[in-house]
């Protein structure tokens, strides 16, 4: 099999290794309270408490942000993790970073943190929901993979 990757194709994988990397870390600190984070039961906890949103909620994001990175650094549901993360970021900016402004704390004067890093993941993210995860992906891999072995079944998959 020749398969020739396009710059369009190492584009989409650098977009997911990027967006993956740092939601995964996000995802880590809320998840196991890793890198300074403060755990799944405080995690929901703010949510739940102090944002008000439902419980499942909470639990779709921590799990968005932790397993679901594992999959899109994979190239595994790129459009829907992608999409995910652009509807949390945007949440996120609406219920937390709003009141603080466009810049990030740098001087750590401010009670909390502006909202920048989720612009760049908003758009980070739309790359990938509109182009999926391109060639150097497990999904296009096993898309491939099972489209040639229904085909030479005589069964044919789209």
């Amino acid at each position: 099999m020749n398969t020739t990757f396009t710059k369009l194709d190492v584009t989409l994988l650098i977009t997911r290794i990027t967006i993956g990397v740092v939601m995964f870390a996000h995802g880590a600190q809320k998840l196991l309270g890793w890198f300074g984070g403060y755990g799944f039961d405080n995690t929901m906890n703010f949510f739940t408490e102090a944002i008000g949103l439902p419980w499942l909620f909470g639990f779709a994001i921590i799990i968005c942000e932790s397993f679901g990175m594992i999959f899109l650094l994979l190239g595994i549901w790129t459009r829907l993790l992608t999409t995910s993360v652009i509807i949390i970021m945007i949440g996120a900016i609406i219920t937390v970073h709003l009141p603080f402004g466009f810049f990030m704390d740098w001087d750590g004067v401010l009670q909390g943190e502006g909202f920048e890093l989720h612009i760049l993941m908003i758009g980070l993210s739309l790359i990938g929901t509109l182009y999926g995860g391109g060639k150097i992906s497990l999904q296009y891999w096993l898309t491939r993979r099972l489209r040639r072995k229904h085909l030479n079944d005589g069964m044919y998959f789209i």
